[in-house]
């Protein structure tokens, strides 16, 4: 169903998608927008190795989530902050590419612990982190995306 990698020398195992996934932060979401156009957008995600899902938070409403509704075909595109090998001036990218399903998470406690896990992820006191999502639970939706298929890639930019 899914292409294989033209480029399969360049291909990342799948454990090293993993770890992408799990180091960075930022992503750029892919969905189906309004009138078939596709929509991408910057995200922060949190990676779940325990269930293998990806986990977001944002509005209730808008562009993102009416194009959910209508199609929950997605793709996220996540990528390192790269290398450069000495005397090249050219940087070393790796990428991973996931497509999948979404849907949006209804249950309000699993929400809070996204939220959790989310926020974890940047620099801040648990204090902090407890009154934010006291304060915006209710205004905060997250979404779950079930993976259908991975790949990972090293690319050089020359």
């Amino acid at each position: 169903m899914f292409r294989e990698m033209r480029r399969f020398k360049q291909q990342l195992e799948k454990q090293e998608c993993i770890d992408i996934l799990q180091s960075e932060v930022r992503a750029v979401l892919s969905v189906l927008g309004d009138n078939d156009y596709p929509y991408g957008l910057p995200v922060n995600f949190w990676y779940n190795p325990d269930d293998n899902k990806i986990y977001f938070h944002g509005a209730k409403e808008g562009h993102k989530i009416d194009s959910i509704k209508k199609h929950d075909k997605v793709s996220l595109c996540v990528y390192d902050k790269g290398y450069k090998k000495e005397g090249e001036w050219s940087l070393n990218i790796k990428s991973v590419i996931v497509f999948g399903r979404i849907k949006i998470v209804k249950d309000m406690q699993k929400t809070i612990d996204i939220c959790k896990n989310l926020a974890r992820r940047f620099p801040a006191d648990t204090q902090y982190i407890e009154d934010e999502i006291n304060k915006f639970k209710d205004r905060v939706l997250c979404l779950e995306l079930t993976i259908e298929h991975m790949s990972g890639k090293l690319v050089n930019e020359s």
